[in-house]
C-alpha cells in the first residue's frame, strides 16, 4: 500500500479558494461525500476525512462506494500490472464462501488447513523438490512477503554458520541484481544480473544470491544454473558455500509450463528456497504469495513461532499473522481445475499473444527489449530437443524454440524514429493510449541504464488475441498522430501537469518531510534501491 497522509479537510478548503481550477467546487464537497445517486439525503452530509459521528444506512453506504469506486479503471485494459483481475463464477462464489475464514486457526477450519497444505505438496512436486528431502513451506501475502521469509531463512542459517565458527555475525550481505522489486542493489548488468558479475560481491558475509525467475522490466529470466555452477567452482576454491534463493514471482507459474527443460528449480541442488506469487500467474486474485524450502534443515527453528491459545499447538512462519483462507482454497480450485494440461495451455496461449505483439511494434517504430518472441540462436536441433516435434520439425508455438522468458513486451521509441521526431516524448504514448482506456506504463530502467525508458504490456490471461489487435491499431495511430501537427497541441496540453486526481495529490507524502528530524537535515540520496515499475 502507498502512504497516505492526514487531511485537513479545512486546510484544503481555504487553498482551494484561490485555486484558478478547484475554486469552483463547492464547500461542500470538500468537507463531504458527494451525492451520487437519486432520492437518497442520507450520506450528504457524510465527511469524508473524519470518522462519521453517526452512521448510514447500508444501502446508502454501498451505493456511495460503488458509485465512487466506479470512476477505477477496466481490469480488463490495465497492461501495466501482472496481478490476476479474473476467475470463473465457480471460483468466485467458493471465495464468498470462505471468505470470512483465517487460515492460521488450524481448530477451526482443520479444512482450509489441508488445503492449504496439499498447495504446499502440489507445489513442491511441480518444482522438482528431491524426494529423500521433506520439502516445507508456507502462504504468504505476496511474492514481496516471501522473499523477504526466503532471505530472514537464509541469514538465520549464515549467523548460526558463523556462531560455530567463532566469526562475526553482524555484517550479512544479500547478492542480486538491480531488477529486483524492492531490494538492495548490489550488482547488475543492464536489466538483469550477470552471474559472472555478481561473484566480485560475494564474500564470506554473504548469505546468499538470489536470481529472478522474471525481470519485471523485461520478462528475463537470469540464469539459476550457471549461477550455481559458478558457486560451485567458489566453493572448491574458497571454501564459501552460498545458497541461491529463487525469486520466481511470475516465473515460478510460467517456467514448468512453458519452459520444462529450463534448470532453475530445486533440481538444482544450490536452490534452497523459492517464492511465487499465486496472484500473478498462479492465476489467483490479488493477495496470495508463496515460499518453499527444499528441506525444513533450511528454516531455523528460531523463526518459526509456535503458539497455543488457538486450541491447539500450531507452527507458522510469516511476517504478519492471520490472513484469510479464501486465497489459498482459490488456488487449490485452479489446480483441480485447470490441472498441469491447463496451466500449460495459458501459458502458451499467452507467450503466442506476446510474440505476436512484440513482432507487430518492432515492424514499426519500436524497439523490443523483452526477448521472448526471439528464437533460440542455434536452430540445428536433434528431433526431440526442446522446440522440436519427435520427427525433428521445428514447432514455432513451442515457446521452448524461443528465448525463455515471461509473456512481457517491453519496448521503446526506435532509434530511428527519435531521429527523425525529436520532439515527441515518449510519455506522450502512455497518456494518449490512457484516453483509450489503456494503461501502459512508461519508466526508466534500473539504475545503470537511468536514461533508457521503457514501455511495458504484461500479457495475461485476459489479454486476447482480439484484444492485442485493438491495442496494435491504437498505439500505432497514437504515434502516427505525434509525428502531425497535433504533436505542438498535445505537447502545449501537457505542459500545465493539471493533476487529474487531486485527492491523491492531497494526501501524498511530501519529500522533503522525509529525514531524520534534524533542523537542516538533507536526505542523503538513494543510492542502494532499485527503481520501482
Amino acid at each position: 500500500m502507498s502512504l497516505s497522509r492526514h487531511i485537513d479537510a479545512e486546510e484544503i478548503i481555504e487553498r482551494c479558494k484561490d485555486h484558478p481550477h478547484r475554486k469552483h467546487s463547492s464547500t461542500g464537497s470538500r468537507r463531504g461525500l458527494h451525492q451520487t445517486w437519486r432520492r437518497d439525503e442520507e450520506a450528504a452530509n457524510v465527511p469524508k476525512y473524519t470518522l462519521p459521528k453517526t452512521g448510514i444506512n447500508s444501502k446508502a453506504a454501498y451505493q456511495l462506494l460503488h458509485d465512487e469506486t466506479a470512476l477505477d479503471g477496466n481490469p480488463l485494459l490495465n497492461l501495466a500490472s501482472f496481478v490476476h483481475t479474473w476467475m470463473p463464477e465457480d471460483a468466485d462464489r467458493l471465495i464468498m464462501e470462505n471468505i470470512n475464514k483465517n487460515i492460521v486457526d488450524l481448530d477451526e477450519y482443520p479444512a482450509a488447513s489441508l488445503i492449504h497444505n496439499r498447495c504446499v505438496s502440489m507445489l513442491a512436486d511441480l518444482w522438482k523438490a528431491p524426494k529423500e528431502g521433506k520439502a516445507i513451506g508456507t502462504a504468504t501475502a505476496g511474492s514481496s512477503e516471501a522473499i523477504m521469509l526466503g532471505g530472514l531463512a537464509m541469514k538465520k542459517r549464515w549467523q548460526e554458520n558463523c556462531k560455530a565458527a567463532g566469526k562475526d555475525y553482524f555484517h550479512p550481505n544479500i547478492v542480486f541484481g538491480s531488477n529486483a522489486q524492492i531490494f538492495r542493489l548490489k550488482a547488475s548488468n543492464g536489466f538483469i544480473m550477470d552471474p559472472h558479475d555478481a561473484l566480485q560481491y560475494i564474500d564470506e558475509n554473504t548469505i546468499g544470491v538470489i536470481v529472478i525467475l522474471g525481470s519485471t522490466y523485461t520478462g528475463h529470466y537470469e540464469d539459476v544454473l550457471l549461477m550455481s555452477e559458478l558457486l560451485d567452482d567458489l566453493q572448491k576454491r574458497t571454501g564459501l558455500d552460498i545458497p541461491i534463493h529463487v525469486d520466481g514471482a511470475s516465473g515460478g507459474f510460467i517456467a514448468p509450463f512453458a519452459h520444462p527443460s529450463l534448470k532453475w528449480s530445486f533440481d538444482v541442488p544450490r536452490v534452497v528456497s523459492i517464492n511465487t506469487s499465486g496472484h500473478k500467474f498462479g492465476l489467483v486474485y490479488a493477495g496470495l504469495g508463496w515460499v518453499l524450502w527444499r528441506d525444513e534443515s533450511y528454516l531455523h527453528r528460531d523463526l518459526v513461532f509456535e503458539l497455543h491459545y488457538l486450541g491447539s499447538t500450531e507452527f507458522s512462519f510469516t511476517l504478519n499473522f492471520s490472513k484469510p483462507a479464501a486465497p489459498i482454497i482459490a488456488q487449490m480450485f485452479n489446480f483441480l481445475n485447470l490441472g498441469f494440461d491447463g496451466y500449460k495451455k495459458i501459458a502458451f496461449k499467452d507467450l503466442r499473444n506476446a510474440r505476436m505483439l512484440a513482432r507487430a511494434l518492432e515492424s514499426t517504430y519500436f524497439t523490443i527489449l523483452s526477448n521472448s518472441h526471439r528464437p533460440i540462436k542455434d536452430e540445428n536441433r536433434r528431433p526431440g530437443t526442446p522446440g522440436t516435434n519427435r520427427l525433428g520439425h521445428i514447432n514455432e508455438d513451442d515457446p521452448e524454440y524461443y528465448e525463455a522468458g515471461l509473456p512481457v513486451v517491453s519496448f521503446r521509441l526506435s532509434d530511428e524514429f527519435k531521429k527523425a521526431h525529436p520532439h515527441v516524448q515518449q510519455g506522450w504514448i502512455q497518456t494518449l493510449l490512457r484516453t483509450k482506456g489503456w494503461i501502459v506504463p512508461n519508466y526508466n530502467a534500473p539504475k545503470g541504464a537511468e536514461e533508457v525508458e521503457i514501455l511495458r504490456v504484461v500479457v495475461r490471461e485476459t489479454l486476447s488475441e482480439d484484444l492485442i489487435e485493438r491495442f496494435i491499431i491504437d498505439i500505432l495511430s497514437i504515434t502516427e498522430s505525434l509525428t502531425t501537427s497535433d504533436a505542438d497541441l498535445f505537447a502545449a496540453v501537457t505542459a500545465t501537469k493539471v493533476p487529474n486526481q487531486p485527492d491523491h495529490d492531497d494526501a501524498r507524502p511530501d519529500k522533503e518531510n522525509f529525514g531524520d528530524g534534524h533542523p537542516g537535515f538533507e536526505p542523503k540520496e538513494q543510492s542502494g534501491f532499485s527503481r520501482q515499475c
